[in-house]
């Protein structure tokens, strides 16, 4: 039998490059899916290169009465904050691009109950994705200590298998909500960013699939990973 294709993994210069590539992958991914399916239903991470990637992907021909964005990760806090991903995600969006503003579609961390609010996302992506959901694209980014979304290491959020959306808890002083493997090894395309020094180790990692780091139980056979130098420099 033989081995799976080794994860492709392409080097650019910098943050900034790796920013515009992954703009131009999502571009196509949304013309190809809205091609062959009528949407695009895409799942962002948080970060300082994905919000250029973001702003970015306006300068891109895009179809965007037909995209949906949803998130992958998101910290429990006030609608707002400066510690919410949804707050940078519109901010990075909508001040740039002609996406219709609701077709953002927020974790709902702000609920009472955060596991019916998990829930309920679930059945948010479900009504456009199918049940279970399967998006077209979902975007990673991978921490200095193997986490990626908020699949942090030694958190019971590792073990989910059974739903599609799940809490974490205290991780930098906040909880999160988060996809779990479940939804994101369904995803058709997972496009992995990542950049800095401090990511070096875990790249090298991922690359071996380490299922002994949290991005390493991520399937590889329909990703790509775009990284800066500094983060390829172990590779």
């Amino acid at each position: 039998m033989s081995s799976p294709a080794p994860l492709k993994i392409d080097v650019f210069p910098d943050a900034t490059a790796v920013a515009v590539a992954a703009a131009r992958e999502l571009a196509q991914a949304a013309r190809d899916a809205v091609a062959a399916r009528g949407r695009f239903l895409l799942a962002v991470s948080g970060g300082r290169t994905p919000w250029q990637m973001l702003r970015a992907l306006a300068g891109e021909s895009v179809p965007w009465g037909q995209v949906h964005v949803f998130q992958v990760d998101e910290r429990v806090a006030p609608a707002g904050d400066p510690d919410r991903n949804l707050t940078h995600l519109r901010e990075s969006l909508l001040s740039h691009a002609p996406l219709p503003p609701e077709q953002i579609h927020p974790m709902p961390v702000e609920a009472a109950d955060l596991d019916a609010g998990a829930a309920a996302y679930v059945q948010t992506m479900a009504a456009l994705a199918g049940t279970p959901p399967v998006l077209d694209l979902v975007h990673l980014g991978l921490g200095a200590d193997g986490h990626t979304a908020s699949l942090i290491p030694d958190d019971p959020v590792l073990q989910v298998h059974d739903r599609d959306v799940a809490l974490t808890g205290l991780y930098q002083n906040r909880r999160r909500m988060t996809l779990t493997y479940p939804l994101i090894n369904r995803a058709r395309r997972i496009l992995w960013v990542v950049t800095g020094a401090e990511k070096a180790p875990m790249l090298r990692r991922l690359r071996d699939g380490d299922a002994s780091i949290p991005g390493g139980a991520v399937v590889q056979a329909h990703a790509v990973v775009l990284a800066d130098a500094p983060a390829a420099a172990a590779l």
